[in-house]
C-alpha cells in the first residue's frame, strides 16, 4: 500500500519545546506514516534535543542545513522527495492531538475533492461560533470543515497528487499563497470540526509557553510576528486574535485575494509598520 503520510519538522534554536513536540508527534505517527527532520542553524542546545531521535525509526531522514533557510527549502525537500499519499509540516513549537493523522485520512479517503485540511491553535476566547458556523459544511459520510481557503502551516494534511499539479512553493510564496492555489485547483481546503486542536507553544496563553515578557518574545520572535511588526507581547496576542477573526470570516471567493484587492491590502499594512503597529491579518 506504499507510506500514507510524511511530516516535515523543521527545527531552529527550539530546544526548549522540542522535548514535548516531537515526541508527540512520533506518538501520533501511524506503521505507514514517516517524520522528517530539518535543523537550520548551530544552536547547541537544539542539536542535542534532537541526537537521541535521529536513530529513530519512525524518524525516516534527517537534514542540518548550517545556514537559516526558515521554511521553503525543507517544505520543498519533502514535498518533491516523498512517496507518501498525503504530505505534512508540523512546527517544533506545536503540539499535535493524538488521532490528528487518522482523522484527516478517514476526511480525504471520503472526500477525493478535499485539498488542505488544518488543525486549529486558536484558544475557545477566540473562536466566535456563530461566524464558524456560517462557513461550516457537511461533507460526505458526516466530515465537516470550516471552510477556508487557507490552513495554518502546521498539522495540516494535504494530498502529495496537488503537487504532481501545481509544483512546489514559489520563490516568494507563503503557505497561504499555496493553498489559495490548491483552492483554485478545486481543491476543499479548511479545518476539522469538530476542532482538531493543536497547542501552539508561542501563544502566551499557551500552559508550555515560553513566551510570556516583552525580552522573551524578541529572543524567540515567531517569523508571523517578525514580518508583520509585531514589537509586544501585546502586539502579539492582538494578531493572534486578529488571525483567527479573519480565518472564521474571509471570503471563500479565490478572486478576493487577486489583483487591487491584495495590493491595496499589502500597502495597508506596511503603513501600519511605519507607524509602529503591528500588520493586520
Amino acid at each position: 500500500m506504499g507510506h500514507r503520510a510524511d511530516i516535515v519538522m523543521i527545527t531552529y534554536r527550539s530546544a526548549g519545546y522540542l522535548h514535548l513536540s516531537l515526541p508527540r508527534l512520533l506518538e501520533t505517527c501511524g506503521p505507514d506514516d514517516r517524520v522528517w527532520l530539518w535543523h537550520n542553524g548551530d544552536d547547541e542546545a537544539t542539536i542535542e534535543a534532537l541526537r537521541p531521535y535521529r536513530d529513530d525509526p519512525r524518524v525516516f531522514r534527517y537534514h542540518h542545513s548550517r545556514e537559516n533557510v526558515r521554511l521553503r527549502p525543507p517544505t520543498t525537500w519533502l514535498w518533491t522527495e516523498s512517496e507518501a499519499r498525503f504530505v505534512s509540516k508540523v512546527d517544533d513549537d506545536c503540539l499535535v492531538a493524538p488521532g490528528w493523522l487518522d482523522t484527516f485520512t478517514a476526511a480525504h479517503d471520503a472526500n477525493p475533492d478535499f485539498g488542505v485540511i488544518g488543525s486549529w491553535r486558536h484558544p475557545d476566547e477566540d473562536l466566535r461560533p456563530e461566524l464558524a458556523r456560517r462557513k461550516t459544511q457537511t461533507f460526505r459520510d458526516g466530515h465537516q470543515l470550516m471552510r477556508n481557503l487557507w490552513v495554518q502551516g502546521s498539522g495540516y494534511l494535504m494530498p502529495r497528487s496537488f503537487v504532481e499539479r501545481l509544483g512546489v512553493l514559489g520563490e516568494a510564496e507563503s503557505f497561504t499563497g499555496y493553498c489559495l492555489r490548491v483552492a483554485r485547483a478545486g481543491g476543499v481546503n479548511g479545518y476539522y470540526v469538530p476542532f482538531v486542536r493543536e497547542d501552539h507553544m508561542d501563544d502566551p496563553r499557551s500552559p508550555h509557553t515560553l513566551v510570556r515578557t516583552d525580552a522573551e518574545l524578541a529572543a524567540r520572535m515567531p517569523l508571523s510576528a517578525q514580518a508583520n511588526g509585531v514589537r509586544t507581547v501585546d502586539d502579539w496576542l492582538a494578531q493572534l486574535r486578529q488571525s483567527a477573526y479573519v480565518l472564521q470570516t474571509a471570503s471563500l471567493n479565490p478572486n478576493a485575494y487577486r489583483g487591487w484587492r491584495r495590493r491595496a491590502k499589502a500597502v495597508r499594512n506596511r503603513v501600519q509598520r511605519l507607524v509602529g503597529k503591528p500588520a493586520t491579518w
